[in-house]
């Protein structure tokens, strides 16, 4: 009698660390394609950025990215995800060790332009994106409204408590606030990655403290 294929044959599973370690492995694959895919992304722009560009860049198969993403769109999403996700970390998670009011409304403002100033050479993908995306639809100018989206309720909601605080004046219009402190960024990005014009920095942090003395409560 013999042993039918079925009963003789092996069959062997993966062990939870050999599971775990593969998990591990294809994580860290991931955020390294992501990596790779932020740099080029400031210098190719969101629409320039395709899987094979990045397979290039990886020294990897066209396949291989491919299996962390799925789809070009997928990976475009997922780049303005970890950009958010960086954007948040370097300046909104700091500015809440500060207290509610005007206090953390300067961290904001302050650390914001720390991100941008570093960004000139390559770029910011949330005011490149805008240019990019603004008459297209689609996931990735979604997924960019959503984290836009996000951060200027965040600098809403600190305008608002630095009103509530007592810091600036009663009547202050948060929305027009939010308004002038964002033109302050966008001119700063216009004029010193495209007019390559010196001092911007400063002008930006020089005209945030006149606007906040024009609003101030005394």
């Amino acid at each position: 009698m013999h042993a039918s294929p079925t009963a003789s044959r092996k069959t062997t599973t993966p062990s939870e660390p050999d599971r775990e370690s593969r998990h591990r492995k294809g994580a860290l694959t991931r955020a390294a394609i992501l990596d790779a895919a932020l740099l080029l992304s400031a210098r190719e722009g969101m629409e320039g950025l395709t899987l094979g560009m990045l397979a290039d860049a990886m020294q990897m198969s066209k396949s291989g990215v491919y299996a962390h993403f799925g789809s070009r769109e997928d990976m475009q999403v997922a780049v303005v995800q970890e950009y958010r996700r960086r954007f948040e970390l370097d300046v909104f998670l700091p500015a809440l060790d500060q207290p509610r009011g005007l206090p953390r409304l300067d961290a904001l403002f302050g650390n914001w332009i720390k991100r941008v100033s570093h960004e000139i050479a390559q770029g910011c993908i949330y005011i490149g994106g805008a240019v990019e995306y603004d008459d297209r639809s689609g996931p990735v100018r979604a997924a960019l409204i959503e984290s836009v989206g996000l951060w200027r309720s965040a600098l809403l909601r600190a305008c608002k408590q630095a009103i509530a605080e007592g810091h600036l004046r009663a009547g202050t219009d948060p929305e027009q606030l939010l308004f002038e402190m964002y033109g302050l960024i966008l001119v700063l990005h216009h004029d010193s990655r495209f007019l390559k014009l010196p001092g911007c920095v400063k002008r930006a942090s020089d005209g945030f403290s006149r606007l906040i003395d024009a609003y101030r409560a005394h």
